[in-house]
């Protein structure tokens, strides 16, 4: 990893809790925003993450007075409307930077992002994203995934079921893939985790730190999202060595090698049959995951992240 050759200040917002912790390896120092209330995207050093010490708070109140070097958007709200409200105009003359976790969502292809200036350097998650958003005039660069595991547990495949891991799925409706989860949960066994999918039958939330030993106890993973982000929690499956279904949608078809390194498919009647395939044949389960897992270090490594956002905070501060 490289060295900083100055450390800097960043202001940000708790958006995503584990890209947060991944973000923050990066050696610089984050300020979260807080609020009395510990608000949406205002939480700061909440959970049971390992946050390091190079992670602060930085009360709402407190904020105009603060010194930073730069200031990372990671929501529309915090950029149309708060920044105007606790940044001081020194502060929103600073280098600027968005994180863009999403695709659009609005139209897949003719939506025009909100940050429209070329002093803002827009960060994606996914080169599926950078392609498919209207970036106008604003700049943007691709950092692609890093995952640190809390946890190195070997994978055994045990439960003979496929894990599913959604937030609030029966909320977010096909492009979250409910429907597709309702299609072939009664087909293969699967356990739906997540926030709220007790609402669906599921198991309820996992702790980042308990989800490494689901992940490699089960005897698959099943991604059944259409349209998002390559989510962190199938990067997190590849690290425990658990083989991944999915569909052959957004950038996921860009890791998978079907009947490689895992199952992808747009069809979910052959989903269906690979799953069944691994149920009764785990030797071709630890085949997949193996070589799954060797994508994911290869590509996702923390150090390649770490470096990626080094030289983008770099750029924006130059």
């Amino acid at each position: 990893m490289n060295t900083p050759k100055r450390r800097l200040r960043i202001l940000t917002w708790h958006v995503h809790g584990n890209y947060l912790y991944y973000l923050t390896q990066v050696p610089h120092d984050f300020y979260l925003v807080t609020d009395a209330e510990r608000s949406t995207h205002h939480s700061g050093r909440s959970g049971i993450l390992p946050w390091g010490d190079n992670v602060h708070e930085a009360p709402v109140e407190q904020i105009a007075g603060m010194p930073f070097d730069a200031i990372l958007f990671q929501s529309r709200d915090a950029w149309e409307r708060e920044q105007h409200l606790i940044l001081s105009e020194a502060q929103r003359r600073l280098p600027r930077l968005y994180l863009e976790h999403d695709p659009p969502q609005q139209h897949p292809t003719d939506t025009p992002h909100w940050v429209d200036d070329p002093a803002v350097l827009l960060v994606h998650v996914t080169h599926f994203n950078q392609l498919m958003w209207d970036n106008r005039r604003t700049p943007s660069r691709v950092v692609e995934h890093g995952v640190k595991p809390l946890a190195s547990v070997p994978w055994t495949g045990e439960i003979e079921r496929g894990l599913v891991v959604v937030n609030n799925l029966d909320r977010r409706g096909r492009r979250l893939g409910l429907d597709v989860y309702q299609q072939v949960a009664p087909q293969v066994p699967l356990t739906l985790v997540g926030m709220g999918s007790e609402r669906c039958g599921g198991a309820g939330e996992v702790s980042h730190h308990e989800l490494p030993k689901r992940m490699a106890a089960h005897r698959f993973f099943f991604n059944p999202i259409r349209y998002t982000s390559l989510g962190l929690a199938i990067i997190e499956a590849m690290m425990a060595s658990t083989p991944i279904v999915g569909l052959a949608t957004t950038e996921l078809s860009t890791v998978i090698r079907n009947g490689g390194n895992g199952i992808i498919d747009t069809r979910v009647d052959a989903l269906v049959a690979a799953m069944r395939e691994l149920m009764a044949n785990p030797a071709e389960a630890r085949r997949l995951g193996e070589a799954g897992r060797r994508t994911a270090q290869e590509r996702f490594h923390i150090g390649r992240f770490v470096d990626d956002w080094m030289r983008v905070f770099h750029e924006a501060t130059s």
